[in-house]
């Protein structure tokens, strides 16, 4: 993976004020909770965030299941530990990650962009395997896929003002562009307009992340020994590809 971007570290306090986890990533944790039910072959109570970031999708599933969520980032499993106390969080990148214990659901949400080729998606997508028990679900959602992507795509969120600490005011600005459409890369660039106390810093931030067609996602699922679905998820003008994965009752690893 490409250098830590700085969202993940020294402006990580910026990521609470970055949408409501009461309601955004509640309709999202929602769909989550019907594909998990909807194809799960075993009882469902366990589930595994890989890549929990914030804790904000903790925050909604472990309504529904028994979350532990686990992150590269200290910084944000500080705030995820913050915002869900009674939840386990573990320290681990998603490629070799080992726990002593499987789960009966794994999520896997846009954290799984930051796999920059086929290798490095393999393997993470084999770890999720190994952890998750026969019969269990992996819900993996990558940000965009080559069919989905929108060239020179660009956001402006206003922070949630709720989150903001006393005399700041902070506004999101999001841009994804891929320099090279022969490559399995783009690039999403960060613009954070922070006012404090009415005087305005700009501060930048740089994600690489991967970009894969459908079809390679199909494929890697496939290989790794999943039975792979896809669904559709909207939120707002955006449509993402989501892989319902089942591991089969009788997968010994």
């Amino acid at each position: 993976m490409s250098e830590k971007p700085r969202l993940y570290a020294d402006l990580a306090w910026l990521w609470p004020m970055w949408g409501d986890h009461r309601d955004e990533y509640a309709r999202y944790s929602a769909h989550i909770t019907r594909l998990i039910r909807q194809y799960a072959r075993r009882p469902v109570a366990s589930l595994l965030d890989i890549s929990c970031g914030g804790g904000k999708n903790v925050f909604n599933l472990k309504h529904a299941f028994q979350v532990t969520g686990l992150d590269l980032s200290p910084v944000m499993l500080n705030l995820a530990s913050s915002l869900n106390p009674e939840c386990e969080f573990i320290i681990g990148d998603m490629r070799t990650f080992s726990l002593d214990r499987k789960f009966d659901a794994v999520v896997m949400d846009d954290g799984i962009s930051y796999m920059l080729n086929r290798t490095d998606l393999a393997e993470a997508m084999g770890n999720a395997f190994s952890h998750l028990e026969p019969g269990g679900v992996l819900i993996a959602t990558p940000d965009v896929t080559t069919e989905t992507f929108r060239q020179n795509l660009t956001t402006c969120t206003p922070g949630v003002r709720e989150y903001q600490p006393e005399g700041v005011d902070v506004v999101f600005v999001q841009n994804v562009y891929d320099p090279d459409p022969r490559d399995e890369q783009y690039e999403s660039t960060m613009i954070y307009l922070i006012r404090e106390h009415g005087r305005l810093r700009v501060e930048t931030d740089r994600h690489v992340l991967g970009i894969f067609s459908r079809n390679v996602w199909m494929q890697v699922l496939i290989d790794v020994g999943f039975e792979v679905h896809c669904e559709a998820f909207t939120d707002g003008e955006n449509e993402y590809i989501m892989f319902a994965c089942v591991k089969k009752s009788d997968a010994t690893c």
